[in-house]
């Protein structure tokens, strides 16, 4: 299939997960495209990571100037290629889910041939994996939303499916922005444009955070001690809140802006 991977990376020890998994990332997409952010915004080891990457010669390797604009570079760079569909994803979220769950991850690229826009979200099983934190905001992010699209979706599992008509349009009424805000903006916009919205949910789209510096994706136990750990830090809580905020924030703009108007396409 005409499949083009648009990802974004901010490297904490996943290289040589990646390299294991690369045959099966190829088998299923004609391209990969992945953005990294500007080295002065990772360690050494992130750095290295980066220099891995990019001598492999078989990924589209772009460095971001500011980190914040990183997804909207992605879906750009990837439009470069001849792909008819494009799977945007969090490389991180995406690792785990082609190693814990391999036929999930194909059947729902497959999906994404099959629309214009598809929203990829969490079973209820996936989102219990999560901290305290993200679970409770993303629940109000989600929610105004889902308000816009006229039904309840998870939009915020860093996982989406979109055709070239799709992505063409999106790089001609949006702009680089916040990062957590596309999550808003791109399904928002596409709606109000006319374009239909597609959702599923998926188990493989779990806490990928307890995996960072690991060698392969944690298991169950160390997830959820990772994610009880995390909510212990206030700061975690508060960069969660944040989130949220950019998320409605850029909801409400994206719903009552000029463009959305559903006679465009």
């Amino acid at each position: 299939m005409n499949l083009v991977l648009a990802a974004t990376w901010h490297p904490r020890g996943e290289f040589n997960r990646l390299y294991r998994l690369m045959q099966r990332f190829k088998s299923v997409y004609s391209e990969l495209v992945i953005v990294v952010p500007p080295a002065q915004s990772i360690d050494e080891l992130g750095l290295a990571e980066v220099s891995l990457l990019k001598n492999l010669g078989e990924i589209i390797v772009h460095q971001a100037e500011q980190w914040s604009v990183g997804r909207y570079l992605a879906l750009q760079t990837a439009l470069k290629t001849n792909g008819a569909y494009f799977h945007y994803a969090d490389l991180d979220r995406l690792l785990r889910w082609v190693e814990t769950h391999p036929k999930e991850w194909q059947d729902t690229c497959q999906a994404i041939t099959r629309a214009d826009c598809l929203i990829i979200g969490r079973t209820l099983k996936a989102y219990q994996t999560h901290p305290e934190a993200l679970i409770r905001t993303e629940a109000i992010s989600n929610l105004v939303v889902s308000f816009f699209l006229g039904s309840k979706m998870d939009v915020s599992a860093g996982s989406k499916g979109f055709s070239r008509r799709a992505v063409e349009y999106l790089m001609e009424k949006t702009s680089p922005s916040g990062a957590m805000g596309a999550d808003a903006e791109w399904a928002i916009t596409l709606f109000n444009a006319g374009f239909k919205i597609e959702y599923i949910e998926v188990d493989g789209l779990d806490w990928e955070s307890a995996d960072h510096y690991q060698d392969k994706a944690a298991n169950a136990r160390s997830q959820k001690r990772a994610a009880k750990l995390s909510d212990k830090d206030p700061a975690n809580w508060a960069r969660r809140v944040e989130v949220a905020y950019e998320i409605v924030e850029t909801a409400l703009r994206a719903a009552g802006s000029d463009y959305a108007r559903r006679d465009e396409v």
